[in-house]
């Protein structure tokens, strides 16, 4: 149980430094939150548990095929704010991304990714 613990507080520690960086400075905070840290810190908590590398390898594999999709949102996400407010963006940026993520799966798939 204190190993979960840990785990839990590290990562949040991690989410909450990087909005107090955000605070600060636009470019700082996004340059950190662009960084892989989560997956690092992912893989890392997999490889202390005694995961096995093939666990460990796919985890950054399908970590890899998962961001792609994601991308439409970041310039779709500053784009909407001013125009409709917070929640209605995330909300529209979720959904862009759900689609964005169902797509790329159908196109991945023929390729021999199977990403569903």
């Amino acid at each position: 149980m204190t190993w979960l613990i840990t785990k839990y507080l590290l990562t949040a520690g991690m989410v909450v430094f990087i909005s107090e960086v955000a605070k600060r400075s636009d470019k700082l905070g996004g340059f950190i939150a662009a960084l892989p840290l989560m997956t690092l810190l992912t893989l890392t908590w997999l490889f202390i548990e005694n995961q096995s590398e093939e666990k460990i390898a796919n985890h950054a594999y399908y970590t890899f095929w998962y961001v792609i999709p994601t991308l439409p949102m970041f310039l779709l996400f500053p784009y909407l704010l001013p125009k409709l407010g917070f929640w209605i963006t995330m909300g529209s940026s979720i959904i862009v991304t759900v689609i964005c993520f169902g797509l790329f799966a159908l196109v991945m798939k023929n390729f021999g990714v199977n990403l569903l």
